[in-house]
Formats: C-alpha cells, structure tokens, sequence
C-alpha cells in the first residue's frame, strides 16, 4: 500500500502542476510575447511531446504483458500523467502559431543538440531503442515487469534532466511550473521504481 500512495502522490503533483495550464498560456506572467519557433519554450514542448509519447507507449506494453497490480498501477498513472501533459504543450504550440516539428536536432533549445545520435529511435537520452521496444512487447511477468522498470527510470532522467533546461531557460511562467512538477514528480518516481525493482530482484541500469 505504501508504494500506491506513491504512485497515486507522484501522479498528483504532476497533475496539480498542470492544472492551472486550461487558460492563456502566451500571455501568462511572461510577458505578452509569442514565443519564437527557435525558443526554450518551444523547443521544450516540441522534444517532451516525444519523449513523453514514448513512454506512453512503453506503459501501455507493460500493461498488455503483466498481471502485477502495482506494476499495471504505475503504467497507468505514467501513461495518463504524460499524455495529460503531451497534449498541453502540443495546444501550446497550437497556441502560439509555432510548428511542431523542427529541421533543427532535438534539444539544440539547449545547447544540446548533438547529445542523442538517434541511433535506433533513441532521439533524446533517455528514449528507449527500436530494439528496446519490440523487446519489452515481447517479454511477460517479472522479466516484462523488470525490463520496462529499468527502461523507464533511464526514461525519466533523461526527462528531469530535460524539464530542469525548461526550468532554467523557459521564458512562460506557467511552462516553468509544469516543468518543475514534472521534476519533481519523476524524481519521486525513479526512487519508487528503484524499490520495485530490488523488490523483483533487479536494479537500474545505470
């Protein structure tokens, strides 16, 4: 029960971070300026909208191949968080008349766009391979359970990592805060699945 409350707290303050996002973000305690296609702001919510649609995709694996609540507990509240979240920063994007793709590498909003080679669809650190996917779909049980714990923490760091460059050079008031929860939130998240895993027998990656 204590790793629900967990879940259920880490999921929470991610939602309650996005929650004030429903009114005008462009104008929010940011000054009245559009963000530019080549901004922070931009480019955050362009590269998160990815990496958080990976590890929608890689929660709703899981759940297609465990019968362990806890595990099938923490999918879902993954996949509904950052869905949650994707869809804001693309209506941001809508928002602002900006494209939501760039010719640039992703994270170059950073000073970082040479960091992930995409080498096997691994676009951002953090992000899962080709080969990694198709391996968790195809994997059951514990060793399913173990594989997408493992993916994910390194998803997540990749993620705060991402959300900390938001944090530091966002210009919109409201992003920063959904950034900083989403922080916060995956912080909380990795430590919980850093049990889970020793519970299973098993440990990050790296």
């Amino acid at each position: 029960m204590r790793h629900a409350g967990l879940v259920a707290g880490a999921a929470a303050t991610a939602l309650v971070a996005a929650g004030a996002i429903t009114y005008a973000v462009a104008g929010d305690d940011g000054g009245s300026r559009t963000p530019s296609a080549e901004s922070a702001d931009a480019g955050f919510a362009r590269d998160m909208a990815v990496h958080h649609q990976q590890a929608v995709e890689m929660s709703y694996i899981v759940r297609d191949r465990t019968k362990d609540e806890e595990v099938r507990r923490l999918a879902y509240d993954i996949a509904q968080t950052q869905a949650n979240q994707r869809g804001m920063m693309l209506g941001w994007l809508d928002l602002w008349g900006l494209p939501k793709v760039s010719s640039e590498p992703p994270m170059t909003w950073m000073d970082m766009g040479g960091m992930a080679s995409g080498k096997d669809g691994a676009l951002m650190p953090g992000m899962a391979t080709n080969t990694e996917m198709k391996k968790l779909g195809e994997l059951s049980g514990k060793q399913a359970e173990v594989f997408y714990l493992q993916l994910m923490t390194d998803h997540h760091k990749g993620g705060v990592h991402m959300a900390e460059g938001c944090v530091e050079k966002c210009a919109v008031g409201v992003e920063k805060r959904l950034a900083q929860g989403m922080v916060e939130a995956q912080r909380s998240e990795i430590a919980l699945m850093a049990d889970m895993l020793k519970e299973r027998g098993a440990e990050p990656r790296r």
